[in-house]
């Protein structure tokens, strides 16, 4: 298995509540993403205006492996500034649950079909290579979401989306929904959640598990709410759990990290799996006198892949050969009895 990512920091990500990334720190970013080998770079939305066509111009001619893609509404007017920017794949993203499409953008199934399929004709008319999204995919009646995608895929479209937009599948019903789209739909697609629940991830590996061939995601999980799928989590979880390949070179993944942290003003949690600063440090003292004996005891996550290694450290959960070992570290031979005294005093 194969997993493909498509990045969205630059649109999904920035869309976080207070997070605005300079044009400099975009192009560094964007950089940055193609050096991490993601497949796919949701670069920015047009229709924003002037600065964000200027910025994704830049983009487009930084001759980058990756490819740059731009979002938009079902509008033909979102699709005529997405031909500004010279980026030739575009995503197109539609209601489809019966609440959006109603209270969003007051039309009907039939309607929302009909004004895709002219959409997704006139790009490709214009040169354009077409992906589409099912905007709260989650919440749409599963006949009328197959059909959306038949008819999605028979106007010309490369690629479809299924966005769990409000974070509301769990693991099994993101397998069943996907699993079934893909027993119908012959054409990639895309898994695109959000942790509301703390779900993205888990929901993205069920997703690809049932045959999802592309995971969006972003650097840190950052993004609406409570985020998205985080890039680091479902590579390294996808390629521990399900032996699954990807482009992805996973020593610049701290890197990245930390960029965006700093670029973001977002730091994330000191335990935050994969890149948190303190996920490989241990102080209890029944593992680290496991891991000194076998560093894999305690441990099925290897830091060495990362660029980083783990970390012993002293506290009121050590145990005596914890700090026999850190001192040893140090040049400092200690007898148990040594040890026991300098363990009762860190426990006061």
């Amino acid at each position: 298995m194969r997993v493909k990512i498509v990045d969205t920091t630059l649109r999904d990500g920035e869309q976080a509540p207070g997070i605005t990334f300079s044009l400099k720190q975009k192009i560094r970013l964007a950089s940055e993403l193609d050096k991490l080998g993601v497949d796919i770079i949701e670069a920015g939305i047009p229709a924003m205006g002037r600065e964000e066509i200027k910025m994704l111009k830049i983009l487009s001619k930084m001759n980058l492996k990756a490819r740059l893609m731009t979002w938009n509404r079902m509008k033909k007017s979102d699709i005529e500034k997405s031909l500004e920017t010279g980026i030739e794949n575009v995503h197109i993203s539609v209601p489809v649950s019966d609440r959006m499409i109603k209270n969003k953008i007051n039309s009907n199934r039939e309607r929302v079909i009909c004004e895709m399929k002219s959409l997704v004709e006139f790009a490709i008319s214009k040169g354009l290579t077409v992906s589409v999204g099912a905007e709260d995919a989650s919440r749409a009646d599963m006949d009328y979401l197959l059909d959306f995608y038949y008819e999605v895929t028979a106007s010309g479209a490369k690629r479809i989306r299924y966005s769990d937009t409000v974070g509301l599948l769990d693991p099994f019903s993101a397998y069943r929904a996907i699993a079934a789209i893909k027993e119908e739909i012959p054409v990639p697609l895309d898994f695109h959640g959000h942790n509301d629940f703390g779900m993205a991830t888990a929901n993205a590996f069920a997703a690809g598990k049932a045959g999802a061939e592309y995971v969006s995601c972003t650097i840190n999980g950052i993004g609406e709410r409570a985020g998205n799928t985080s890039l680091d989590e479902i590579v390294l979880s996808m390629m521990y759990m399900e032996e699954a390949t990807s482009k992805i070179n996973v020593s610049r993944l701290s890197h990245i990290s930390a960029l965006v942290e700093k670029y973001s003003g977002k730091a994330n949690s000191l335990s935050k799996p994969i890149v948190g600063k303190e996920v490989f440090t241990h102080e209890s003292g029944i593992h680290v006198d496991g891991m000194i004996k076998d560093k894999n005891s305690y441990a099925y996550l290897k830091p060495e892949i990362l660029g980083r290694s783990h970390e012993f450290i002293l506290g009121k959960h050590s145990g005596i050969s914890s700090v026999k070992y850190i001192y040893e570290k140090k040049g400092i031979i200690l007898t148990d009895c040594q040890a026991a005294r300098i363990l009762e005093e860190i426990r006061k």
